[in-house]
């Protein structure tokens, strides 16, 4: 990554700035909403109905992040459960979702300032993310967010999830950019991984959950403390 201090007023890391961008694609859980708290009510409720013991938060957070399917999975490995609970617990998710989203989530600070930035300055934006459409679309109106992208792809709608490419290349086409003119903002390896793999520039926040793992540890064109501090990294096309 190269680097040059970032004079923007809210202190984010130093890189080089990222120039020639047209649009920009942002992930949902970890990057603009802190979610763990509807999906640990939503997965406590689950181990409820199937009398398993509870999980922690702290879990959750080393684990969301590449689908339900996965999130579920890992959840019945982790209390002991046997694997063939898996239809019946993905049923239980389901009902027990939708009736918390956004229940027990919060934006983080500074998402709406810099996605307000991002389409006063002309940026075309899309969400993507590994959560399900119908938890997706939902969320992101409940918090206010809805009306700044133009398109909002979860985890169900393409044949591979982050972190494949495929989500990133067919994003960028709706969008009607190259990878290389598109910026993915995301929290995890998950979405550095499939903005390389596509040929976008990638920019993760520092507040996320990358699976428990250091995020300065992953391959990047930067790291953000706050979204809206992406106006100091970016130069728009004049």
């Amino acid at each position: 990554m190269n680097t040059n201090t970032n004079t923007n007023t809210n202190k984010s890391v130093t890189t080089a700035p990222l120039t020639g961008l047209r649009a920009v694609i942002v992930d949902l859980d970890g990057t603009m909403i802190d979610t763990i708290g509807d999906f640990a009510v939503a997965l406590n409720a689950v181990l409820a109905d199937l009398s398993l013991p509870r999980i922690e938060r702290g879990f959750i957070e080393r684990t969301v992040g590449k689908g339900s399917e996965h999130l579920i999975r890992s959840t019945l490995a982790e209390v002991g459960a046997d694997a063939a609970l898996y239809a019946r617990a993905w049923a239980l998710y389901q009902q027990h979702y939708e009736v918390v989203n956004g229940a027990h989530s919060v934006v983080f600070p500074g998402v709406p300032e810099g996605l307000e930035w991002l389409a006063a300055t002309g940026f075309k934006l899309a969400c993507l993310t590994n959560k399900p459409t119908a938890f997706a679309v939902p969320l992101l109106r409940k918090k206010g967010l809805d009306g700044f992208f133009s398109a909002v792809f979860g985890g169900d709608a393409f044949e591979r999830k982050k972190p494949d490419p495929l989500p990133l290349v067919r994003t960028c086409e709706t969008l009607g950019f190259a990878p290389g003119q598109t910026l993915m903002v995301g929290d995890s390896s998950n979405d550095a991984r499939a903005a390389r793999a596509a040929g976008c520039p990638v920019v993760l926040v520092s507040y996320g959950y990358n699976h428990g793992e250091p995020v300065a540890a992953v391959d990047t064109d930067g790291v953000v403390d706050r979204l809206d501090q992406l106006s100091g990294l970016m130069v728009p096309r004049s």
